[in-house]
């Protein structure tokens, strides 16, 4: 059971029923973000509050190993803004763009979370991914969703249309990331849409047991899939990011069509090469 943070008890107390309550809880030194439940949202070690915590945001900053000179990053939903201020501090090129619906959570946030001000690199707007989504084409070179409500992923950012909508928001290049629940009894449902939304394009990174599963789709086939290519990129990703890359590498192998030497993004493709 999580200890709630002193300074926020009272507000807890007084919120706990309400459905879109932000409760703040610490324990041995990491702050963590629930939504009206137990469940973890975000969490950040306080000493090192720039540091990605949990393993599955780690697992999202995988999108480096697949494409590199990244300029603008869209993402949907705040939450602790653990990989929105990760970037922000560490990847100098990238601009971010976050959408949070919850004026709550963006308090929260940069008051308890550090989550830094808007700057020239780096704007979270109050407002509707949804909507946001339907008014931008072409938009962004990597899009991030991680939306999660006190019951799980909300309907509206699981259907096909919504995963469609994800593709014609991207740059021909792009680069659409998820966070989903590997133990959601819809997972295949949701992988399927993903799939049918990005002709197959699709790779799947389990982060936890069953945890969490980062899923990546692919709005055309990245240039080198070749997996020694891969683990150089890792390599060097790690130089500057405390990100274990070239474990995140083994794990995509091992869950998605790959031979030897290769991943592959569609199935019927592995018997041909291997």
């Amino acid at each position: 059971m999580f200890r709630v943070a002193k300074h926020l008890l009272r507000e807890f107390t007084k919120a706990s029923a309400a459905k879109d309550t932000v409760d703040v809880s610490e324990a041995d030194g990491v702050r963590s973000l629930h939504l009206g439940s137990v469940t973890i949202q975000s969490a950040m070690r306080i000493r090192d509050p720039f540091a990605l915590e949990l393993a599955y945001t780690r697992g999202i900053m995988c999108f480096l190993l697949f494409k590199q000179n990244v300029n603008h990053m869209l993402t949907i939903g705040l939450g602790g803004g653990s990989v929105a201020k990760y970037v922000h501090a560490n990847c100098s090129d990238i601009a971010s763009t976050i959408i949070e619906i919850n004026p709550r959570i963006i308090q929260v946030a940069r008051s308890q979370f550090y989550v830094p001000e808007n700057d020239e690199r780096f704007e979270v707007i109050e407002g509707d991914g949804l909507h946001y989504l339907a008014e931008h084409t072409a938009d962004a070179e990597v899009l991030l969703i991680d939306a999660f409500d006190r019951n799980g992923i909300p309907s509206d950012f699981c259907s096909q249309d919504f995963f469609d909508q994800c593709a014609t928001t991207l740059k021909q290049d792009g680069v659409f990331v998820i966070n989903l629940w590997g133990s959601d009894k819809n997972f295949d449902v949701y992988l399927r849409r993903i799939e049918q939304s990005f002709d197959g394009r699709v790779l799947v990174l389990p982060t936890g047991k069953p945890g969490n599963i980062v899923v990546f789709g692919f709005k055309r086939e990245p240039s080198d899939l070749r997996l020694n290519h891969l683990r150089d990129r890792a390599k060097l990703l790690e130089k500057t990011h405390q990100i274990e890359f070239l474990q995140f590498i083994e794990k995509l192998a091992e869950h998605n069509p790959s031979s030897s030497n290769r991943l592959f993004l569609n199935r019927s493709l592995v018997q041909t090469e291997i």
